[in-house]
C-alpha cells in the first residue's frame, strides 16, 4: 500500500497552484519553506493538549498536515515550470521534509504524553526515508515503495487528527487513535525500511 505511486496523477492537478505561486512571485525553495512551516504549525496544534481537551486544534493540525503534503508536490512542479530544478533545491526539499516529519510526530506524541511511542515512530519514519534516498545514492534510483510512503503517512495523520477530535477516548490498551497511529508508524515504518532494503539488495545482487 502506498499513495506515492499515484504521484504522477496528483501532479496533473497542480497547474492552478503552480500558476498561483508564480503570480505571487514565489520560488520553489520558498514553497518548500512554506510547506515546512505548515508542518511545524501542525506539530504545535497537535502538541497543545490531548484530543479530548482541544478537538479543534487537532482538526487544524490535520489541515496543516494536508497542506504540507500538497505544497510538497507544488514546489517540485513549480521548479520544473520555472526551469529552476536543481540538486540544491532537491537537497533543501529532502531536509525540510525530514524536519517536517519530526515536527508532526513530536507534536502528536507530546499532545498525548507518549514520548516513547513518539521516539519509536520517528525512528521508523526516518529510516524509511533514509532507505529511499540511500538507495538512490548507490545508483539504483529513488525508492518510494513499501508498506508506508510519505504520502501514506501524511494522509493517515490528516485522517486521524479529525477522528481523534471526534473519538478522543482510549480504544485499545489505554491508547486512542493518535497513540495507535504512532504504534503503526513505529512498526510499519521499520518494516517498510527493511522492505526497501531487501528490494535494493536484490537489485544490487
Amino acid at each position: 500500500m502506498t499513495l506515492d505511486q499515484f504521484r504522477p496523477l496528483a501532479e496533473k492537478g497542480l497547474s492552478p497552484f503552480v500558476r498561483a505561486a508564480n503570480a505571487l512571485g514565489l520560488s520553489p525553495d520558498g514553497v518548500s519553506v512554506i510547506a515546512f512551516a505548515c508542518a511545524v504549525a501542525a506539530g504545535v496544534a497537535f502538541g497543545l493538549a490531548p484530543p479530548s481537551e482541544a478537538p479543534l486544534s487537532y482538526v487544524a493540525g490535520s489541515a496543516f498536515v494536508l497542506a504540507n503534503g500538497w505544497l510538497d508536490l507544488v514546489d517540485g512542479a513549480l521548479a520544473r515550470a520555472q526551469g529552476t530544478d536543481s540538486s540544491g533545491g532537491d537537497l533543501l526539499d529532502h531536509v525540510l521534509d525530514r524536519y517536517a516529519d519530526i515536527a508532526v510526530l513530536v507534536g502528536l506524541a507530546a499532545g498525548i504524553g507518549r514520548y516513547g511511542l513518539g521516539l519509536a515512530a520517528v525512528t521508523g519514519v526516518l529510516m524509511t526515508s533514509y532507505l529511499g534516498t540511500q538507495i538512490q545514492a548507490v545508483g539504483i534510483g529513488r525508492e518510494y515503495g513499501g508498506l508506508l510512503g510519505r504520502a501514506d503517512r501524511l494522509a493517515l495523520v490528516g485522517i486521524v487528527g479529525v477522528v481523534a477530535a471526534a473519538v478522543p477516548d482510549p480504544l485499545v490498551g489505554g491508547l486512542g487513535v493518535v497513540g495507535l497511529l504512532l504504534v503503526v508508524f513505529a512498526i510499519v515504518g521499520h518494516l517498510t525500511a527493511l522492505q526497501r532494503f531487501r528490494g535494493a539488495w536484490a537489485d544490487i545482487g
